[in-house]
């Protein structure tokens, strides 16, 4: 990469990636870090709250090597501020980037996938614990009750890594749970890689879209990006992602680990047209602005100041670029 006709390297970080988890963390990025001798960008995908002293060594020789380090939320700036001591002006947030969508042809693409007259309720991404997706199985007892007609769509594969572990074992017992509660017409599991365009097929098929995940650390979720991006009705659990994009009238957050709050919101909305209509219009208006076109002109602001060696240049950016991500 050093004597290719590069000007500038961005990179896309994530702990799984570049090293093996344990304690200590086996960080295999040391000697790229090392030997790289051109600009860096980097992305960190993941940013660990009350860090252990192996992780903040990995961050502290990624953001010391860094001319800039980009985060996609601004809790995850906070945090390499206040835990990791990085310097605010090193620092930008430019959101998770969505493909650009216009929230239109519900009633189409529901008769493309042969869903007619159902009210759909959508979960996408790879499956796994961490999901919390029967939480939202057992709210479907009471949406069912109110609307015979509703139907939760559990769209992606099981994660690899937990194939590789256990199998298929999580997914057996949601099917499990499905039928113990009588809920084959209410509970369907598209067991598929997706392309882009089918996911955003199914979101925009989506009547609400919900997040019930366990995990109250998640900085960021592409999938919570997606469904802003496509204009949903959204019901979330308060990981740090949600309740940054969440505010106002954006989506209805609920606790963690209850089903009783999940059943509650997703009949709140579906018995509020006016609701429903409100939330929808927020979330696009929110998720629009984090459409690839714009991200991507954040992102080559930075790769160009850091490939100019513009520091002057960098700063008066990161203004305008943290005001961006704020604004949407």
């Amino acid at each position: 990469m050093n004597a290719a006709a590069v000007d500038v390297v961005s990179l896309q970080h994530e702990f799984g990636l570049y090293g093996n988890w344990g304690d200590p963390f086996e960080d295999h990025l040391v000697s790229f870090l090392d030997v790289l001798d051109k600009p860096l960008v980097t992305t960190l995908h993941s940013v660990l709250p009350d860090p252990s002293p192996s992780i903040r060594a990995a961050v502290y020789r990624i953001v010391q090597r860094s001319n800039l380090v980009v985060v996609m939320a601004e809790r995850a700036r906070s945090l390499l501020i206040q835990d990791y001591g990085v310097a605010e002006r090193q620092v930008c947030v430019v959101p998770h980037g969505v493909p650009p969508v216009q929230p239109h042809g519900r009633t189409r693409i529901k008769e493309q996938f042969d869903l007619t007259g159902r009210t759909i309720i959508t979960t996408f991404g790879l499956v796994d614990p961490r999901k919390g997706l029967e939480y939202m199985i057992e709210a479907m007892q009471s949406v069912r009750e109110y609307d015979p007609t509703a139907l939760y769509l559990v769209v992606g594969k099981t994660h690899p890594e937990l194939v590789r572990r256990e199998g298929e074992g999580y997914r057996r017992q949601l099917w499990q749970l499905v039928k113990d509660r009588g809920l084959q017409h209410h509970v369907e599991f598209v067991d598929e890689y997706l392309t882009q365009a089918q996911i955003v097929d199914y979101l925009l098929a989506s009547d609400v879209y919900v997040t019930p995940y366990l995990d109250p650390k998640q900085i960021t979720s592409g999938t919570l990006a997606y469904a802003l991006g496509a204009g949903k009705a959204i019901i979330s659990t308060p990981y740090p992602h949600a309740v940054e994009a969440l505010t106002a009238d954006r989506g209805i957050l609920v606790p963690f680990r209850s089903q009783s709050a999940l059943a509650e919101a997703t009949l709140r909305i579906l018995g509020d047209p006016e609701l429903k209509r409100q939330l929808e219009h927020e979330a696009y208006a929110y998720g629009r602005e984090t459409a690839w076109p714009r991200v991507g002109e954040r992102m080559l602001a930075l790769l160009r100041a850091a490939a100019t060696h513009a520091p002057e240049t960098d700063r008066a950016a990161h203004p305008r670029l943290v005001a961006g991500a704020r604004g949407v």
